[in-house]
């Protein structure tokens, strides 16, 4: 038994998977189909609980390679059937197995449909609290959310970069073949706000040396690895509470190092230039968003996860949109004009989701091999 008790007082009972112990956090919903493993390894989810709407969840198990990070970062999954068939021939553990390893809690069995529905109408985030222990009351749960509203943390991104620069390798290649070579023809210093590993796969994809640094690097330090190309990456969090990162972001402007941003990376970039972010009445977070691309006028389908989006009004003569959702007309990407710099709110790594976006990765290496050769040519 457990039970999922919100802060206005309303409760779920439903089936404990995962480990014994309690849990609060703010309450998302995830639309996607597949992809249960990358959503909850995913650090732009940590210290949430993230509902899926797709109602049997397990069914593909847990398998070795598809960990968007090293650990299970959201505080608690809410899910309507655990899955206790699991067709997968790469499997390795059960979900509940995966949660319990991890200590992470988990509550199946709950109508995710009505709660789904009470986060879209009432255009809220509840923070809830998800226990398996029998003996704990609804007024006890009350001092513990709001304990949890009085203490929270909001410089996420700082719990969740690497501590330490390194040099990142895809482990998936040199597991299969332990005398694989790369040869490299782009530098890339990506900043780790909590990123993920299908980004960095996708870069390698490209023939790119990855160089992964914590949030907090200053610009100084990244212009002295000489990158070619600086990603900005997804992450947790309010982007308006990294001051130290926009302040960063503002002197990498000064050069003309071509710049990605991703998720937040995108909401960063654009508070580097003056613009506004707001919070989101319940975010986007799914598989399945279409997006439209202006200049190609054409309709791709995306992954997303965010809660809050950039206002286009604030916008600098410097910006141009580029993309905007389909879904409610939110921004979903900027391209500064006068700089080799562009941004995208949505997921194009696609771990999980469709591959419709995976282009602004290759936009992102021609603009470094344009730049390459400006240099080659002066």
């Amino acid at each position: 038994m457990a039970l999922l008790t919100l802060e206005n007082g309303m409760q779920f009972y439903g089936k404990s998977i995962g480990s014994d112990k309690i849990a609060i956090g703010e309450i998302i919903f995830n639309t996607s189909m597949m992809g249960y493993q990358e959503v909850i390894t995913d650090p732009s989810y940590f210290n949430q609980i993230v509902t899926f709407t797709y109602p049997h969840i397990g069914n593909v198990g847990i398998t070795r390679d598809d960990n968007e990070s090293s650990c299970i970062q959201v505080k608690a999954i809410i899910i309507c059937q655990d899955s206790s068939i699991i067709s997968n021939l790469r499997n390795k553990l059960t979900l509940s197995q995966f949660l319990t390893a991890h200590n992470v809690v988990g509550i199946s069995g709950i109508d995710t449909r009505k709660l789904t529905r009470l986060i879209r109408t009432t255009g809220k985030q509840f923070v809830g609290c998800i226990s398996s222990q029998e003996n704990i009351t609804v007024q006890s749960v009350k001092i513990k959310i709001k304990n949890f509203l009085k203490n929270q943390t909001f410089d996420l991104a700082n719990q969740v970069t690497t501590k330490k620069k390194y040099v990142w390798k895809n482990k998936t290649k040199y597991i299969k073949n332990k005398k694989f070579t790369q040869k490299f023809f782009y530098h890339i210093v990506a900043y780790d706000f909590g990123i993920k590993n299908s980004i960095l796969k996708q870069l390698d994809n490209l023939n790119c040396r990855i160089t992964v640094v914590p949030a907090y690097t200053k610009a100084k330090d990244v212009f002295s690895l000489h990158p070619d190309g600086i990603l900005l990456s997804n992450g947790p969090g309010n982007p308006e509470e990294y001051k130290y990162i926009i302040n960063n972001i503002q002197k990498l402007l000064k050069s003309n190092i071509p710049i990605l941003g991703i998720c937040l990376g995108h909401q960063l970039l654009a508070l580097s230039e003056g613009a506004k972010i707001f919070k989101m009445k319940f975010g986007h977070h799914g598989t399945n968003h279409p997006v439209k691309d202006l200049k190609k006028n054409k309709i791709i389908i995306t992954s997303q996860n965010h809660d809050f989006a950039v206002d286009p009004k604030t916008l600098s003569k410097n910006m141009m949109i580029t993309h905007i959702s389909m879904f409610d007309g939110t921004l979903q990407g900027i391209q500064f004009i006068n700089k080799p710099v562009f941004s995208f709110q949505g997921h194009p790594e696609s771990g999980p989701g469709p591959q419709d976006a995976l282009f602004l990765f290759k936009k992102f290496i021609d603009l470094i091999e344009k730049n390459l050769h400006a240099k080659i040519g002066n």
